[in-house]
């Protein structure tokens, strides 16, 4: 998966008389608003256009949003998530700065192999997360959530000047560069015809530079946020608009909004940040552990470890689940409840599931309650709604490991 996107304004957004997309979170809210470079090219392509984490983002296209979600699993499906924060760490000193900043072991990495990680604070409290790449360059390629580009770029500055103080040989660079996904099935038959590179070498979480049919300056990493196979393209901006025509000349490609980046990633039971995961929850709670290298567990050199590394081995008072439901679809902050009415936890991501066919959630619960097939309630419109904890993802999971 990129670095998972961020919480999102609390008005919902109802487009062309479809299902209320209003789950997501996206507003029409009318503030100066920042832009890709791919703005105007959205609009042309009927784009509808909403605030997203202080950007204007397309949320759907002509298709409806569970049009667009089932093109995407079961062929391929192109967004524009230029927003997300692009960074490259260098000097000699650069993976020693990064392991001071999140729970992942990135020394262990292979050259043009990344990781998912996590920025935490001295609390233990999840800052954001981000998907770190150890290439061959001589620098670290890191992008995480634009909602969260502010307090990353000044909590890494923050520490590059501790770093520096002390003698340390590292620098940062913010990139311009545009981000296009495309993921699904029929990615890799897509893009093999505009790559030199054997797209059969480049497995899950893998990366290389190189030329995407003749744009030059191209990063191409197997990664993504739907659950299916795929690539995020780090691209000039100026050659973004051409790549993008290129990509949809196929007749698989077609254009995808936030919504179906959404539902997407509920499906394959990944975290949001803002709703899922915030300051406030631990990677324990979050069930993110396998996130903190081993290494990093015994050396317990990263930030809030002490606070973390015991939760590992202790229970952790709630724990994050998925939910099943039939009827009313479950919505963020809807109450979850034991059989005999109590409270016990709430939902922090939820949607009808276009290929389930059936409401899909995710929540905190008290960890009594997170064992797989427990039966629950939720509280939807007043009722109490039968739900069943589910393991995620709950739709398969189809990135590409090798052969």
């Amino acid at each position: 998966a990129c670095a998972c996107p961020e919480r999102v304004g609390n008005l919902g957004v109802r487009v062309n008389s479809l299902p209320p997309l209003s789950f997501l979170g996206f507003s029409l809210k009318q503030a100066p608003l920042k832009r890709t470079p791919l703005h105007d090219f959205h609009v042309a392509q009927g784009g509808k256009m909403v605030e997203f984490a202080g950007w204007s983002m397309p949320v759907q296209y002509k298709d409806s949003h569970i049009s667009s979600h089932l093109h995407t699993r079961h062929q391929c499906s192109a967004f524009d998530v230029s927003h997300m924060l692009q960074t490259k760490v260098y000097g000699k000193d650069r993976v020693k700065f990064i392991e001071s900043l999140i729970v992942g072991d990135i020394a262990e990495l292979k050259d043009n192999q990344g990781t998912l990680s996590l920025f935490t604070n001295a609390k233990g409290g999840i800052m954001d997360d981000l998907i770190v790449t150890k290439t061959d360059q001589g620098y670290l390629y890191v992008v995480s959530n634009a909602g969260c580009a502010d307090k990353d770029s000044a909590h890494m500055k923050a520490k590059l000047q501790e770093f520096k103080v002390a003698g340390h040989d590292v620098d940062l660079e913010y990139l311009e560069e545009s981000l296009i996904a495309l993921q699904g099935p029929s990615m890799a038959g897509v893009l093999q015809e505009g790559v030199s590179d054997d797209l059969n070498k480049l497995t899950f979480m893998s990366s290389v530079l190189t030329p995407v049919f003749g744009i030059r300056g191209c990063r191409v990493t197997r990664c993504g946020y739907t659950g299916e196979d795929g690539v995020e393209i780090s691209v000039p901006p100026g050659s973004v608009i051409a790549l993008m025509e290129r990509l949809l000349a196929c007749s698989q490609v077609k254009l995808a909004g936030l919504g179906a980046r959404d539902s997407l990633r509920l499906e394959a039971g990944l975290c949001l940040y803002g709703n899922d995961i915030d300051e406030t929850t631990t990677p324990v709670e979050a069930s993110l552990v396998w996130t903190i290298g081993k290494r990093r567990r015994q050396a317990r050199d990263f930030p809030g470890a002490d606070i973390i590394i015991p939760q590992i081995k202790a229970k952790t008072q709630r724990k994050r689940v998925g939910l099943i439901s039939t009827g009313p679809p479950i919505r963020q902050h809807t109450p979850i409840l034991s059989l005999d009415g109590r409270i016990i936890g709430e939902v922090t991501s939820g949607c009808p599931s276009p290929c389930l066919k059936q409401n899909v959630a995710m929540g905190y619960v008290e960890t009594s309650f997170s064992k797989l097939g427990t039966h629950i309630q939720v509280e939807v419109r007043k009722k109490f709604v039968p739900a069943v904890i589910s393991k995620m993802p709950f739709v398969p999971t189809n990135y590409y490991t090798g052969y």
